[in-house]
């Protein structure tokens, strides 16, 4: 049996959906047996746009029934059945949203028509409930409207099982598919062939351009993270993305920096963070002829020596102020007050004094120290080895002068690497902000990291370039 199902709701993301309309009908895999249609109240404002593209309004479904009145008998009518929907992860997903909110938990098998018309139908540009109606000649009355979608959805069904050989539903349906989770456009074997291992993976859009990117320690696992927890951003991706691919790298840190720079290459649109490219501020230090140590920042090309770099100057002094707030610092030498003698905060009793003569410079200087050392600033010349991707692979990351140089992979054990020859397995990448922070992230979380110190600079026999795409 076949609960073919379709909602109208408040709105496009399920975390703050409720909904407006249901109309579903029963289905035995020959004829409807039983139906059940009614408008909703969603006990909250429904927006203009969606009263626009449904017609259902606040009159509408004002004195109508809200869902836990309705809630046991559609568990009742549905129990049994496999819930159908076109595009069936967001219905379901609305309905145990909904069922959740009344303390219950809400499971069915679950069939998408927008998959199984992929199979059924293949060549379609679109497939939308109206066009691949349109294209199969099925007449749909009151579009978004709920009846209308699930009676259309219900035809579409049937010719769907007319054409099915056998293969299309049982695949679906069968315990280890994922085609009910997955997006309409995604293929179960592009699923099914990522592996779960440590990398970077890649989501595109029809026309291969990719649209984000992301890294995990288990790729299969965190790409269907992405299609169970639908929040807003997934919800988008999970409208438009139709292809899947990975690069694995052996070890997070090795993923943290392969990430970073593919969303700066590939300007992803989804990708939120680390798609700046030029870190143009930076905090340094110096002493002034009293012995006070200064902490500063300046635009990256006036100073020889930054301590830690950022991509504004509005980065920069919220940055200070932690370490004031964290250290006690005085705010005349982080930069904060322009003032001449007592600062602000000695008047409040925030500063010890250093910049009246209250503190003794000495010991103010030793929380300067402190901070800076927080800071975990990158320096000298290294090579951080790390595990390859495959057996009897070695992965490395390049750092000269404190600066991050690129990565790349030896094929050989780690007791095999001669270090002399590593540069001409160079993937050459830019330093940036970004990836000083990951470095100082991994220094803190591995205080004795596999690396060996260098006397000069790598010799780079060959120029690798990244060029997946």
């Amino acid at each position: 049996m076949y609960a073919i199902i379709d909602l109208e709701t408040t709105g496009s993301f399920r975390s703050a959906n409720r909904i407006t309309e249901i109309a579903l009908f029963i289905y035995d895999g020959e004829k409807v047996v039983d139906s059940f249609q009614t408008l909703i109240d969603p006990e909250c404002r429904i927006p203009p746009f969606i009263q626009n593209l449904t017609g259902i309004d606040d009159e509408m479904v004002k004195g109508k029934p809200k869902f836990y009145e309705v809630a046991e008998k559609i568990h009742t009518m549905t129990q049994d059945c496999v819930f159908v929907a076109h595009n069936v992860s967001f219905d379901y997903g609305v309905m145990r949203k909904e069922y959740s909110s009344l303390g219950f938990d809400y499971k069915r098998k679950k069939l998408c028509t927008v998959r199984l018309a992929r199979k059924a139908f293949p060549g379609q540009v679109k497939y939308s409930l109206g066009n691949i109606c349109s294209f199969l000649g099925i007449e749909i009355e009151a579009r978004h409207r709920a009846y209308g979608d699930a009676a259309a959805t219900v035809e579409l069904f049937e010719q769907i099982l007319a054409k099915d050989d056998g293969t299309i539903i049982p695949k679906a349906l069968h315990h280890r598919s994922k085609e009910g989770s997955l997006p309409p456009a995604i293929d179960s074997d592009v699923v099914e062939e990522l592996p779960n291992s440590t990398g970077v993976y890649y989501f595109k859009d029809s026309k291969g351009k990719v649209i984000y990117v992301g890294k995990a320690l288990d790729i299969k696992s965190r790409v269907m993270s992405h299609f169970y927890n639908q929040e807003a951003k997934d919800r988008k991706i999970h409208k438009i993305i139709a292809d899947i691919s990975y690069q694995e790298c052996g070890s997070e840190l090795m993923a943290l920096l392969v990430e970073s720079a593919e969303i700066k290459r590939l300007y992803p649109l989804y990708n939120s963070a680390q798609k700046r490219r030029i870190d143009a501020w930076c905090i340094f230090s110096y002493t002034d002829r009293l012995g006070i140590r200064h902490l500063s920042y300046a635009q990256k090309r006036q100073v020889k020596n930054p301590l830690i770099r950022f991509y504004s100057v509005t980065q920069c002094r919220d940055f200070l102020e932690t370490l004031q707030e964290t250290f006690d610092l005085c705010p005349r030498y982080i930069q904060l007050q322009g003032v001449k003698g007592e600062c602000f905060f000695y008047r409040l009793d925030k500063c010890e004094g250093v910049c009246c003569g209250k503190e003794e410079i000495e010991k103010y200087n030793v929380r300067v120290d402190q901070a800076i050392e927080s800071m975990g600033a990158i320096s000298g010349s290294f090579v951080i080895f790390l595990n390859g991707r495959k057996a009897k692979e070695t992965g490395f990351v390049l750092v000269e002068n404190g600066l991050y140089k690129g990565y790349g992979f030896v094929n050989a054990k780690r007791s095999r690497v001669n270090i002399g020859s590593i540069g001409r397995y160079l993937v050459p990448m830019e330093d940036n902000a970004d990836v000083q922070r990951i470095l100082r992230s991994y220094f803190r979380h591995y205080p004795e990291p596999d690396i060996y110190h260098l006397d000069g600079p790598i010799e780079k026999v060959s120029q690798y370039s990244l060029t997946l795409f």
